[in-house]
């Protein structure tokens, strides 16, 4: 009735609910900007304000490079799709003066001391044929002993010296065959 003290409080058990949230909402935010604080390379100051400001600061000079990164990215795109565009451009050139000169695709195996061959191939140049040729040829066991490579009016001559990869021995007939698929495949 009074607005004496009471023995017993009942808002006791209210406070102590209230403090214990109170303590992990804490713990929470002191967790969180431990770990913010592990993610940010330069923190100034160990107190609350310093490692948020300096979270900010670093978060703007990512964006930054983030922009700067894409702008260069977009520019390659846009100079890589020119070069593609003027590559393709030269392959056709390269084909048509290729058919031009009379050249046609071609290829001779010969056979050479032992189980050598020597293989003669005539192709357009293309960009990226002769390596996908060499994957091929490494791939059905033809293993190069000697190489080379001309290039001229629109047209690749190899040149090489093979033989069976592992001891394999292949025929003159069997491997102008297997270069004959490779080159459709390619």
């Amino acid at each position: 009735m009074g607005r004496g003290k009471s023995s017993y409080d009942d808002t006791v058990d209210y406070k102590s609910k209230n403090l214990h949230a109170e303590r992990r909402r804490r713990e929470k935010l002191s967790s969180r900007l431990l770990t913010l604080r592990a993610l940010v390379p330069i923190i100034t100051n160990m107190n609350k304000g310093t490692i948020i400001e300096d979270a900010i600061a670093y978060t703007q000079e990512l964006k930054k490079k983030v922009e700067v990164l894409t702008g260069m990215l977009q520019e390659m795109e846009v100079t890589s799709s020119e070069e593609e565009i003027t590559t393709r451009i030269n392959e056709i050139g390269a084909c048509e003066e290729m058919k031009r000169c009379g050249i046609k695709e071609d290829v001779q195996v010969t056979t050479i001391e032992g189980d050598k061959l020597w293989i003669k191939i005539i192709l357009e140049k293309k960009r990226g044929r002769f390596s996908r040729l060499m994957e091929k040829m490494s791939c059905y066991g033809l293993e190069l002993i000697d190489s080379n490579l001309t290039t001229s009016k629109g047209a690749m001559l190899v040149t090489a010296c093979v033989e069976g990869a592992l001891g394999e021995t292949f025929t003159v007939q069997q491997t102008k065959e297997l270069l004959l698929q490779i080159l459709k495949g390619i």
